[in-house]
């Protein structure tokens, strides 16, 4: 099987279902974008994690194709609007709640860096972030429907990222670079 298809040379790509839209509408940009969140955690796995964080890295990895295909799901009724769920929320609060647990208390605002895989994870969070604003966005659109639980999920995999580098600098020996404020 051929890697390029020429099906969308035309600007136009394929959704779940028989629709077509165009490469730079809402839903392709916040699943695109969940896409390169997925990139982001692949390089910080390549950097190498700890193992404990990296179980959890390869967990989310694969919910995010979740994420993707619930968004690339164009159907009220169909097969991935619902394939995310409380539960998946559920895991990703609790695993936070573990791994903050083994973290001192922030005393102050920390800036993304660290150690290299650190430095990833925080890049990372951002694009999670970048995520849920826009899946936000795109369940305001008229005649677009998104899953709530899509945007609680994102929300908080940008909370346990944050958390994940924290916890990667620490295991490292790194300290978390704090923000010196406002001289």
């Amino acid at each position: 099987m051929k890697i390029y298809t020429k099906t969308g040379d035309d600007g136009k790509t394929g959704v779940l279902g028989d629709r077509r839209l165009s490469k730079n509408d809402a839903r392709i940009d916040a699943y695109g974008t969940v896409d390169e969140l997925n990139a982001g955690l692949g390089l910080a796995r390549a950097l190498g994690l700890p193992e404990e964080v990296e179980r959890v890295v390869a967990r989310f990895q694969d919910e995010l194709f979740i994420v993707g295909a619930a968004l690339a799901d164009l159907s009220t009724q169909g097969r991935f609007r619902a394939a995310v769920t409380d539960d998946h929320v559920a895991w990703l609060e609790q695993t936070i709640d573990a791994f903050e647990a083994t973290l001192a208390p922030l005393v102050q605002f920390i800036l993304p860096g660290g150690s290299p895989a650190a430095a990833q994870l925080h890049l990372a969070r951002t694009v999670c972030r970048r995520a849920e604003r826009l899946v936000v966005g795109l369940g305001q659109q008229p005649c677009e429907d998104v899953p709530g639980v899509i945007v609680v999920y994102l929300n908080r995999l940008g909370d346990l990222l944050f958390v994940l580098a924290r916890v990667v600098n620490q295991l490292a020996g790194v300290a978390d670079v704090p923000w010196k404020g406002i001289p």
